[in-house]
């Protein structure tokens, strides 16, 4: 709810609040400070996030920990080969007068964890793209609104890949950010373990409404950018598209495909977003740098001259910067 003077005030607001998210999520969460940022991020860009790690790092603990803060509904699909696309979305039924009844699937909620999305197969996975893209579903050719905010946060289990999926380029690129989860330090293991293996609860209280989230996803989008910035981000996007213009020697060497104009739009909103979270009414060259690398991850395909050279995308796009 809009109780603010001007966007000024309401900017201040929205670093305190983020700070206050962040705090209380560290209360369950320990360590994945960044990977905690980069969702809060999405969220309030109105974008979806694709979580990579092995199992076991707390990425279902972590969506329903950012859920209950968000006060937002929460669904949970696990994606597996026999999954079909009404067991997503929801399916008409026949009700007790011979009546076909639309029964709701899980998507209708505000956040989906879609775990381990490269289990199930493409015509499954596409279920997710009109959701994600539009904000609705169609079923027996009638449309169907989803509850706003909709965020997706699907999971990959970068290690076992027998039995899946790889997710289609036009999937991938519905995707804000592409965030790796990795391994806590030792010392945050040792808290973790400590926390878990005793009789530790701790309670959350809800932060910000549906409303309010919804408000700050508009607010973002007012935010003003240098001319400079702008360009910045766009020549950011378009010097990893191999044999154009602004492509280098290094580029024309060692990526075979680049990103489209969708990872300029989420570099800019991005941008806007982490200046925001640190305080600041406007974004610099600094903040597109800060949220560049899980925005082109995904985005740009390295080739065989790169992976003999045992280059990595992570290398390749700090080159770039």
């Amino acid at each position: 709810m809009n109780t603010y003077k001007n966007d000024v005030e309401a900017l201040d607001a929205f670093a305190k609040i983020n700070k206050e998210l962040q705090q209380t999520i560290g209360k369950i969460i320990i360590g994945q400070e960044d990977v905690v940022k980069q969702i809060l991020i999405s969220v309030f860009c109105d974008g979806h996030s694709l979580l990579v790690g092995v199992p076991g790092l707390a990425k279902t603990l972590m969506v329903n920990t950012i859920a209950q803060v968000l006060d937002l509904s929460f669904n949970r699909i696990q994606f597996t080969p026999d999954l079909m696309p009404s067991d997503i979305v929801g399916a008409e039924i026949l009700d007790g007068n011979r009546q076909f009844k639309f029964n709701r699937g899980p998507i209708f909620s505000n956040i989906i964890l879609a775990d381990e999305i490269n289990r199930t197969p493409p015509k499954t996975q596409s279920a997710l793209l009109e959701a994600m893209q539009e904000r609705t579903v169609t079923v027996g050719g009638v449309k169907h609104s989803l509850d706003l905010p909709f965020f997706v946060l699907a999971t990959q289990n970068p290690i076992e890949q027998e039995g899946t999926y790889p997710l289609p380029e036009a999937q991938l690129d519905r995707f804000m950010f592409n965030v790796i989860l990795d391994y806590p330090s030792f010392d945050e293991e040792v808290q973790v373990v400590k926390d878990t293996t005793s009789n530790k609860k701790v309670s959350l209280e809800k932060i910000i409404s549906a409303q309010e989230i919804l408000f700050f996803q508009q607010l973002i989008r007012r935010i003003p950018i240098a001319d400079n910035v702008l360009e910045y981000a766009v020549r950011l996007a378009s010097k990893t598209r191999p044999n154009t213009k602004d492509a280098t020697e290094f580029v024309n060497n060692y990526i075979t495909w680049g990103a489209g104009p969708r990872a300029s739009q989420y570099l800019v909103l991005g941008a806007k977003c982490h200046a925001a979270s640190k305080g600041k009414y406007s974004p610099d060259i600094e903040d597109v740098q800060a949220v560049a690398l899980p925005i082109l991850r995904h985005r740009v395909f390295k080739n065989y001259k790169a992976e003999a050279e045992g280059l990595s995308l992570e290398a390749i796009i700090q080159k770039l910067l």
